[in-house]
């Protein structure tokens, strides 16, 4: 049986809703369990795993679950509170910040993974936008975990680049040294009252840039994945800020975001998957693992990263940039292949290369995150709204000298 021929905003909420059933379904809801509050980084593939970024996008979805009458103020409320209750008693870390994996019913570390300063920002903006939506205790705790979290540590002081990860068996290794997702951890790390960061990290990354054919003067990310443009943007409403450089992020993404979707169409002999509304490479599920795949510009080779596979949270995630595009993609995807299609809404990815089409069975957390986030901004700008009334937030931005194009305070935003 077919699917009945949706358009625009029906897949949009359609997406939303079962994007949202993911993190509620997919959370450890026991009250006496260590793990309270966590959330699978996978569906089948790590059935006992949680993320960290995977429970940050998921206190952001019971903000948007309360918005659109999925879920009672109260129960989502208490969910959140226990969930920021379990991090700061349980969860396991280091100097404020979490493994990137733990296990789901102890709060442990798992895979031998790395403490994670991305990971742990996600998890933070996900609880500084529940605290700023349910206020009282749920603030208070947001409070706590981020001011815990020293950004002075995972700084390397030699050339004032952020570590890009850390275990205990082997130390600090990698840099942030370019521009990717890592904004928000200056704008949250600048205006800590526990462990500030100076400003000058944030200007000390390289911001490469090239064009592709007529898109001109693009900072791009090393990858060319599409997430790298995106997930800060989930919590921070760049559309109007500007740093003293004349940068704007926001105007930056929409730049790469088109050239990922004209680098595809350029492609599509090569890979029958790409197209005109089958576009936006980012890291996904392929037939042959996780991979990272991406788009020009970019410094990675292409020829070895890309295989024909496309996410569909690649222009779901896009879609505050290229919501034309976006919902054209959507479209396609919701009404060309049933196999993509299932109880969370798009699964993770698919490939028509080769002898026999490939779809993935299974879902991200934080796939699922970003398109569900992105999704709600374009619809309503919770996520921002809320976001952005955080006093460190505001803060930060005003620091590291961002100026609002259309107001030139930056508290004039506060809701």
């Amino acid at each position: 049986m077919r699917i009945i021929k949706k358009y625009g905003k029906d897949i949009l909420y359609k997406e939303l809703k079962k994007s949202y059933n993911f993190f509620i379904k997919e959370a450890n809801t026991d009250k006496k369990s260590k793990g309270y509050g966590l959330i699978k980084d996978k569906t089948i593939l790590a059935d006992n795993i949680a993320s960290i970024a995977s429970v940050g996008y998921g206190l952001a979805a019971l903000v948007i679950g309360v918005e659109h009458n999925c879920i009672k103020y109260k129960e989502a409320y208490d969910r959140v509170n226990r969930t920021l209750e379990n991090f700061i008693n349980n969860v396991e870390g280091k100097n404020g910040f979490y493994y990137h994996f733990v296990n789901m019913q102890t709060g442990k570390r798992e895979w031998n993974c790395e403490v994670s300063i991305i990971d742990t920002a996600i998890f933070i903006c996900g609880a500084i936008t529940a605290g700023e939506y349910f206020g009282k205790e749920v603030k208070n705790k947001a409070n706590i975990l981020y001011k815990r979290i020293n950004w002075e540590w995972y700084k390397n002081k030699e050339n004032n680049l952020f570590y890009m990860g850390y275990k205990p068996e082997k130390g600090f290794w990698g840099q942030w040294n370019g521009y990717a997702e890592q904004l928000i951890m200056y704008i949250l790390g600048v205006s800590s009252p526990t462990y500030p960061i100076d400003k000058s990290m944030y200007y000390e990354f390289n911001r490469k840039k090239k064009d592709y054919k007529d898109i001109k003067d693009i900072i791009y990310t090393y990858c060319g994945t599409l997430f790298t443009y995106q997930y800060s943007h989930a919590w921070i409403d760049f559309r109007n800020l500007t740093d003293i450089n004349g940068i704007n992020w926001f105007e930056n993404s929409v730049k790469a975001t088109k050239a990922n979707r004209e680098y595809c169409i350029d492609n599509k002999s090569k890979f029958k998957t790409y197209g005109e509304n089958s576009w936006g490479l980012t890291s996904c599920l392929s037939p042959k693992g996780y991979i990272g795949p991406g788009a020009e510009p970019c410094d990675t080779n292409l020829e070895i990263e890309n295989d024909g596979t496309i996410s569909p949270c690649g222009a779901i995630g896009s879609i505050v940039f290229t919501p034309k595009e976006s919902i054209k993609a959507i479209e396609y995807y919701y009404n060309t292949f049933r196999k993509l299609w299932g109880k969370y809404g798009f699964k993770d990815g698919f490939n028509l290369e080769g002898e026999k089409s490939w779809f993935a069975k299974e879902y991200i957390g934080i796939d699922k995150g970003i398109g569900m986030l992105m999704i709600e901004n374009y619809l309503n700008e919770t996520i921002w709204k809320y976001f952005m009334k955080n006093e460190y937030v505001i803060k930060g931005l005003e620091m590291l000298e961002f100026t609002d194009t259309k107001s030139e305070d930056l508290k004039l935003n506060k809701v």
